[in-house]
């Protein structure tokens, strides 16, 4: 899996920082109380400096913090050993931070049909959960996340292109906009990194062709992409995939090994911006939220998305590099800049570079 190099010296490398952005984790995203179960998963790849100091900021709120380590998988969304699944149906909490996470699976939703408030935070590193975390202001996040998602209800149809050759359109109707990073208020919520929103138009009307060119994970091989991976898209469904280099043999390949059609259809839509995140690392939860990105998920899709919802042998996600995007024909971003003078003006309250 190729990322961006960290400098991480040693175990105190921005220790005061993650400490910050642990305790912001705990009591203002996931709102863990005195003497709730707080479960957290992890396996050979998860930076273990963040689970420790996610369990000790569960601690120091009255928590009982337990935490699991185990070997990495090398695919995600598939069922977990029954220890694991056991553990995650009987807790209040669940934060995942493994890299081969286990959210879609039937464990995932039997924790979840129990109560369980969860969060995915796939291969999370320290320098991850300073950046978008930490040091992020939650509430600016969600000011622009709302005003997206209100641009988005109000359209009936959606085209996304790209310098790469991305162009493909879709009618948005009345299916619902997901606005993710809210605070985890409600039993069997499912929460994840602030600073996204998903949906997913009607899958017969998602039609044109999709260019990869920024990161891609699973399979492992992926991460951040050295060529692009072009997929023809038929309603709902990638019915090919090709490219100039190895990335799309590689994930064509990864993709068939499932012999699953499910692998195929597009899971969901998503638009990144979190502020912490100005380019892509090649750890996926963060590529997903590149300030001003586009992302698709493929394979399994959550009943949360809204429409119909199906499983199937994994999931994948894949973002594109300047994607311009058109509301009922007005552009709202043109080449990973937002256009739109509501989002511009909220961009400049933040401070974001470039506006």
């Amino acid at each position: 899996m190729e990322v961006v190099s960290r400098i991480e010296s040693h175990a105190s490398y921005l220790d005061y920082e993650a400490t910050l952005g642990a305790r912001k984790l705990i009591e203002e995203i996931m709102l863990v109380k005195k003497g709730e179960n707080l479960v957290i998963t992890a396996d050979t790849a998860t930076d273990m400096r963040v689970v420790d100091v996610t369990a000790a900021a569960a601690y120091a709120v009255g928590a009982q913090p337990t935490v699991i380590r185990y070997p990495t998988s090398s695919t995600s969304a598939v069922e977990p050993p029954a220890p694991i699944a056991a553990a995650i149906a009987e807790a209040d909490v669940w934060i995942e931070f493994q890299l081969g996470y286990i959210m879609h699976s039937e464990a995932f939703r039997v924790a979840l049909g129990n109560g369980c408030r969860y969060i995915n935070l796939t291969g999370m590193d320290v320098q991850m959960l300073v950046d978008t975390v930490g040091r992020v202001d939650y509430q600016e996040v969600t000011d622009l996340g709302w005003a997206l998602v209100r641009l988005l209800e109000q359209a009936e149809k959606i085209r996304i292109t790209s310098p790469a050759g991305t162009d493909i359109s879709a009618t948005i109707g009345d299916r619902p906009i997901n606005l993710r990073g809210l605070p985890a208020t409600e039993p069997g919520q499912s929460v994840m990194l602030s600073g996204q929103i998903s949906f997913n138009p009607y899958e017969d009307t998602q039609n044109g062709v999709v260019v990869f060119d920024g990161g891609a994970w699973p399979p492992n091989e992926l991460g951040l992409l050295n060529s692009e991976i072009r997929c023809e898209v038929k309603n709902g469904a990638i019915t090919d995939i090709t490219g100039p280099g190895t990335d799309a043999a590689t994930y064509a390949n990864w993709m068939a090994s499932f012999d699953d059609p499910n692998m195929y259809r597009l899971a969901h839509w998503s638009l990144g911006f979190n502020p912490g995140v100005p380019a892509l690392t090649g750890r996926i939860v963060e590529d997903e939220r590149v300030f001003g990105t586009v992302e698709f998920g493929m394979g399994t899709k959550g009943s949360w998305i809204g429409g119909d919802y199906w499983s199937a042998a994994a999931h994948t996600d894949a973002s594109m590099n300047l994607p311009s995007i058109f509301l009922d024909g007005t552009p709202i971003e043109v080449d990973g800049k937002y256009m739109h003078p509501e989002i511009v003006e909220i961009c400049r309250r933040m401070g974001i570079e470039g506006y």
